[in-house]
């Protein structure tokens, strides 16, 4: 079922959308700067519990970040003290209630794969880098919406909570999938069978974090790592986010084949000869991207 948000989250529903203040677009903020794709949940006062709406407008701007050839790296962040407190089922159709009384079989399994699944694919598939810079509490959905980003900051405030067993739910968004792959079977069944808290720093210890940063210090962290990547030769790094993401389900001729794969395609590009052309010429290489 989708991710609840914590008890402490002051819920806001879709209807809020006859409102221009509560549009997606001003509920999801976007700018792109020097190449980087920032997108902010911007619900502060629910603890950036995500609606359908701002479901739909993340999916759309990681698309549209894939195929703009500007966008070379993109930043997922909030505003307030919390990064997502999971989804707003306020504002779900009434099949993915556990409360729904006539409810058709593959009503919740549609509502699932064309909801929460669809998010984090839509992460997991961008084919830009995805930096998670992380201000508060992750929990549900919007833990597994970080977990999915392919490099994770932290603020020391920060702390993750795989908070479905609270609500006798079965973990979504991909959450079984992400995490034994990322902390293994155990550590996944310890955080998702009892639902505690977890700090930045245990989270970093265990993995689920790249770097802890001071909470000051978060947003100039992110934009210094962002623009680093921004830099970088954008399709090989895309080329390597596949093949590491892929690696996880295959065997070793299949994984060794997609990578032979990759660097043929890697070598047509014009990064790929500037890379060479550098290291030959003895200079530091200026990527396009392309």
């Amino acid at each position: 079922m989708p991710s609840s948000p914590e008890d402490t989250t002051d819920h806001t529903s879709r209807t809020d959308r006859a409102d221009p203040s509560g549009s997606p677009e001003s509920l999801i903020l976007h700018t792109t700067d020097n190449g980087v794709s920032w997108i902010t949940l911007n619900r502060p006062e629910a603890m950036n519990a995500v609606t359908w709406d701002q479901r739909e407008r993340i999916i759309a701007l990681l698309g549209e970040a894939s195929a703009d050839p500007a966008v070379r790296a993109v930043v997922l962040t909030a505003t307030g003290r919390g990064f997502c407190a999971g989804a707003d089922l306020r504002g779900a159709p009434a099949t993915a209630s556990p409360a729904a009384g006539d409810r058709v079989p593959g009503d919740v399994a549609r509502t699932i794969r064309l909801g929460a699944q669809r998010l984090i694919a839509a992460v997991l598939d961008c084919e830009k880098p995805v930096l998670a810079a992380v201000n508060g509490t992750a929990a549900g959905i919007g833990a597994h919406l970080a977990f999915a980003c392919d490099l994770v900051l932290a603020a020391e405030s920060a702390k993750f909570i795989e908070v479905f067993v609270r609500r006798g739910l079965v973990p979504d968004g991909g959450g079984a999938y992400l995490l034994p792959r990322l902390i293994g079977p155990q550590r996944a069944k310890e955080l998702m069978f009892f639902g505690d808290s977890l700090p930045a720093r245990d989270a970093e210890r265990l993995g689920l974090v790249n770097r802890i940063v001071p909470d000051e210090e978060l947003t100039a962290t992110a934009r210094a790592w962002a623009q680093r990547l921004a830099e970088g030769p954008t399709r090989a790094i895309a080329l390597t986010k596949q093949l590491v993401n892929a690696s996880m389900d295959a065997d070793r001729a299949t994984a060794f084949a997609a990578e032979a794969m990759a660097q043929e395609i890697n070598m047509t590009t014009q990064d790929a000869n500037e890379g060479v052309a550098s290291f030959v010429e003895r200079r530091v290489p200026k990527y396009r991207g392309v």
